[in-house]
């Protein structure tokens, strides 16, 4: 009876993170743009920072909300890039992937000194990005 269910728990979790690796990308205007306002390739700041993110051809909503069309919220990725098949998988949380879904479009951003590669990217209502991806340019900016 108890492997019965430790087996039936382990397969339920595996349906719920298929389910959510599968799940469907969410349409985009293909003319939307993400972009840094206030950085540029080359800059060097002093830590901690502010990025300031910017966004035209879509609109910002905070993560869960799934009904209003041509919306996302931001992604800063530092030192990494999110391409093939991750285009269409949630976004990780983790000190490379900064998730702004309260809908923030700033954020005070704290690096160690060195060199660092940053990029935004739109993720719909479930953290993926959406289709066709909308990501910003790779700049380079030096912390000191």
């Amino acid at each position: 009876m108890r492997q019965t269910l430790v087996t039936a728990a382990v397969m339920a979790v595996a349906l719920t993170v298929s389910g959510a690796a599968g799940a469907e990308q969410t349409p985009a205007n293909p003319k939307a743009k993400v972009y840094f306002i206030n950085l540029k390739d080359g800059d060097t700041v002093k830590s901690p920072f502010l990025v300031q993110f910017g966004l035209s051809g879509m609109g910002v909503a905070p993560a869960g909300v799934e009904d209003i069309k041509n919306t996302g919220h931001h992604h800063l990725i530092i030192n990494e890039k999110i391409e093939g098949d991750e285009l269409s998988q949630p976004i990780p949380a983790d000190d490379k992937h900064k998730h702004f879904g309260g809908g923030q479009t700033e954020a005070m951003v704290e690096l160690p000194a060195g060199t660092h590669i940053l990029q935004l990217v739109l993720g719909d209502w479930s953290h993926i990005p959406h289709n066709p991806p909308i990501m910003s340019e790779r700049i380079t900016v030096t912390v000191k």
